[in-house]
C-alpha cells in the first residue's frame, strides 16, 4: 500500500531501500554520494519519484544526524535502520502519511522519537557537528550559530558560464523558458561572481543541451571566485597545483580565452581523469593535465622560477562544504585534521617554488577553519619572507567585484554559507616580490 506524502509518495519499498541506504551510509566507510550511487544501482524497485525521496532523506538524515540521534533516544540509528528510516521520514512529512501498515510495531517509537524536546538537547547535538568540530567554529567565530544552522541545510546548485561558447545573459534567458515548461522552478544570477548562475533546485542537469555542449558547468560561486583571484591574463604561464577534476582549472581556462597555458597537476590520476570529459566539453586549448608522482616530480620540477599563476586548492577538512556533503563531518577527525595541515604546508611549499618574481600564488581551501588557513599561510609567510599578502579584495575590485563583509576578514578572502550563500572558502593572495 502507498500512502501520499502531498505531492511525494511513500511506499513499504521506500522506506526497506532507505533503511538499507542508512545502514550502509552510517558505517562511514566511503563518500555518501559514492554510496547512494551504488544503492540505486542495485535497488531497481523504485521509480524517479522514490528515489527522490529515499535520496532526500538520506541526506537529510546525515545533515541532521545528530537531533537523529538524539530523537531515538536509546535506539541506535546504525543498529535500527528501519526505525531511523521511519523517524526520518516522520520528521520530513509528518507520520500520519506514514499509516499504521508502513508503521507496525515501531508506532510507539516514532510518535516518541517526534515529542522529544532538542532544546534540551546538548549545543553541539543541536549544531549538528560533532563535539571538536563545534568546540573549533564557535570559538573562531562570533556568529557561530546562524553559520551552523545554514551549514544543516542543503545547498543550492551554482552553475559557471563557459564565457568561451556563451554569454550569461543568453543562458539565463534559455533557462527562463526551461521554467516556464515547467522543468525548473527559478534561476538567478549568483551575487558576486559574473559568471554565476543560482538555480534553487537540482534538475537533471547532465541532460541539457546547455551542460553537454559544455556552456555551464557545475561550479559553487565561492569557488568561481576564487579563480579570479588569480587574475590570469591572455598568455600567461599557469599552474593549478591540485587540479583535481578540474573545476577551478576550467574556471581559469575560460578567463584566459583559452590562450596561454595552464598545466593541471595531481597527485591522484584517477581524480584527475575526471577533467578529461569536462575538458572536452569546454572547447579549451590551453590545459594541460599532468597526473605527477609526488610533488617533487621532475615534470613539476622544470616549472621552478617560470610560473606566473600558481593555485594551491589544497586538500582540506571540507567544512565549509558540509550542506553538499554532510557525512564529512562524521567520517573526519582531528587526527585527519593534523595529517592534512601537513600536507598543506607542504603542497604550499612546494608550489611556492613555480612562482617566478613578480608572480602569484593563491592558497585555497574549502575550510572554516584558521587551522588549514590562516595558520598555514602564516608559517608558510615566516619562512617564506620573500612572498607578501595581496589583499584579496583589492584583487576581485579590480575586476568589479565587491564581496559583502570583505573588510572584516582583510587581507584573506572569506566567503561563509550564513553571509554569502556559497559554500565556505578561505583563500590567501600572495605575490612574489620581483
Amino acid at each position: 500500500m502507498t500512502w501520499t506524502m502531498g505531492h511525494l509518495h511513500v511506499s513499504a519499498t521506500v522506506v526497506e531501500s532507505l533503511a538499507s541506504l542508512l545502514a550502509s551510509l552510517l558505517r562511514f566507510d566511503g563518500p555518501a554520494d559514492a554510496a547512494m550511487s551504488r544503492h540505486f544501482k542495485q535497488d531497481r524497485r523504485l521509480g524517479p519519484r522514490e528515489r527522490s525521496v529515499v535520496a532526500e532523506a538520506a541526506f537529510d538524515a546525515l545533515r541532521r544526524l545528530a537531533t537523529l540521534r538524539w530523537m531515538m533516544q536509546t535506539a541506535d540509528p546504525r543498529r535500527a535502520p528501519r526505525l531511523a528510516s521511519l523517524v526520518q521520514l516522520a520528521r520530513q512529512h509528518g507520520i500520519e502519511p506514514l499509516g499504521p501498515r508502513l508503521l507496525r510495531g515501531d508506532e510507539r517509537a516514532v510518535r516518541g522519537a517526534l515529542t522529544v524536546d532538542l532544546g534540551l538537547a546538548p549545543s553541539a547535538i543541536r549544531a549538528e557537528v560533532p563535539m571538536w568540530l563545534f568546540q573549533r567554529i564557535t570559538v573562531q567565530y562570533h556568529d557561530a550559530q546562524p553559520l551552523f544552522e545554514v551549514l544543516a541545510q542543503a545547498a543550492p546548485l551554482d552553475l559557471r558560464v563557459n564565457t568561451i561558447k556563451a554569454e550569461r545573459d543568453a543562458v539565463l534567458k534559455e533557462l527562463e523558458s526551461v521554467a516556464r515548461s515547467g522543468s525548473l522552478a527559478q534561476a538567478t544570477p549568483t551575487r558576486f561572481s559574473p559568471e554565476g548562475i543560482r538555480l534553487h533546485e537540482k534538475p537533471a542537469l547532465t541532460r541539457w543541451p546547455m551542460y553537454k555542449e559544455g556552456r555551464v558547468e557545475v561550479q559553487d560561486e565561492g569557488s568561481q571566485l576564487v579563480a579570479r583571484l588569480l587574475a590570469p591574463r591572455r598568455g600567461m604561464m599557469v599552474v593549478d597545483f591540485c587540479a583535481g577534476a578540474g573545476g577551478k582549472t576550467l574556471a581559469i581556462g575560460s578567463l584566459m580565452k583559452s590562450t596561454g597555458r595552464i598545466y593541471a597537476f595531481d597527485v591522484n590520476a584517477k581524480r584527475l581523469a575526471g577533467l578529461s570529459p569536462r575538458l572536452a566539453r569546454s572547447g579549451l586549448s590551453n590545459v594541460h593535465p599532468v597526473a605527477l608522482h609526488s610533488t617533487g616530480d621532475v615534470r613539476a620540477k622544470r616549472l621552478a622560477g617560470k610560473i606566473d599563476r600558481v593555485l594551491v586548492d589544497a586538500p582540506c577538512s571540507g567544512s565549509g562544504t558540509l550542506r553538499r556533503n554532510p557525512d564529512l563531518k562524521w567520517r573526519f577527525d582531528e587526527s585527519e585534521l593534523e595529517r592534512l595541515t601537513a600536507v598543506q604546508a607542504e603542497l604550499l611549499r612546494a608550489a611556492a617554488r613555480l612562482v617566478k618574481p613578480g608572480g602569484r600564488l593563491v592558497y585555497a581551501t574549502c575550510s572554516l577553519l584558521a587551522v588549514e588557513n590562516q595558520d598555514v599561510v602564516a608559517a608558510f609567510l615566516s619562512e617564506q619572507p620573500q612572498f607578501a599578502v595581496v589583499p584579496a579584495a583589492q584583487v576581485l575590485r579590480a575586476q568589479g567585484i565587491d564581496i559583502d563583509h570583505a573588510e572584516r576578514f582583510d587581507p584573506w578572502f572569506v566567503m561563509l554559507p550564513h553571509l554569502h550563500g556559497s559554500d565556505g572558502f578561505f583563500a590567501a593572495v600572495l605575490e612574489k616580490r620581483a
